[in-house]
């Protein structure tokens, strides 16, 4: 541990092999895993938990209170996972009543002043890029990308493997699969290129496509499309992952792009 100016509180449990730069501030009641680094002028306040080998660069602040005027003082969480890369300036909240925690999954990148607010749970290799804006109550799946200055709405969920890209507004809940784009946030196609990277296979992918063209092109409300899909499209594991996510949509899924004249 090189901190001959770093600060870290004697009831924080800090593994052997964590280096921690000069300036730090390490509150009370944090863990955090072996193999990490903090760099120098972090931040890392009570309830924080950081899992193993994971990079926290300059100036962010991580577990600090919920900006909600509802928090009172609650014993919270935020929890970090495995191999996390968390760039420079960025801002992860702790949570409030509502989840007790807020979660980062593992092998995420997190870009410069991103902000995470309180009870959002992200899930594994994501990618948030630099001024990525969560509100509080999120929910991210795995392996979504949000490209930069994107900022989502309170209580909105985004599902495994979307793509949203930058300067976007999310409004309404983004399914699994798919690329997100344009004002007001709309379905401009199937994330192909991350789907391929990610193993899978061209008859996977024009399946996919084929469920949202009833989705999206079709004229279809989401009760007259879900029923088409779940009737005429056979049972896979991806068929049922959209039509999970449409069911539990609180806020509803985001529309079809249609060209305004």
């Amino acid at each position: 541990m090189n901190q001959p100016l770093a600060y870290v509180h004697p009831g924080a449990k800090i593994a052997k092999n964590v280096v921690i730069e000069p300036f730090t501030t390490i509150h009370n009641n944090v863990i955090i895993g072996e193999g990490t680094w903090i760099g120098s002028n972090v931040t890392i306040m009570e309830g924080a938990r950081i899992g193993k080998n994971c990079s926290i660069f300059p100036g962010s602040v991580i577990s600090a209170v919920p900006q909600d005027l509802k928090y009172n003082d609650e014993d919270t969480l935020t929890i970090i996972g495995d191999n996390v890369t968390i760039r420079e300036c960025v801002t992860i909240n702790r949570g409030t009543t509502d989840k007790m925690k807020t979660v980062v999954g593992d092998h995420c990148l997190i870009m410069a002043y991103c902000h995470i607010a309180h009870d959002c749970v992200v899930g594994d290799y994501c990618i948030f890029s630099n001024n990525t804006t969560l509100a509080g109550h999120i929910t991210v799946g795995d392996y979504v990308v949000l490209a930069g200055m994107t900022a989502v709405h309170q209580f909105c969920s985004i599902g495994n493997h979307a793509f949203v890209t930058g300067g976007s507004l999310v409004r309404k809940d983004v399914p699994p699969f798919v690329k997100a784009g344009r004002e007001p946030l709309s379905y401009v196609g199937i994330n192909s290129v991350g789907l391929r990277r990610r193993g899978f296979t061209t008859d996977k992918i024009r399946e996919i496509q084929d469920i949202y063209r009833i989705l999206y092109q079709k004229n279809y409300n989401n009760t007259q499309a879900a029923g088409i899909i779940e009737a005429e499209m056979e049972a896979t594991h991806e068929r049922d992952e959209i039509l999970q996510f449409i069911k539990d949509s609180q806020r509803g899924i985001m529309k079809g792009y249609f060209k305004s004249n």
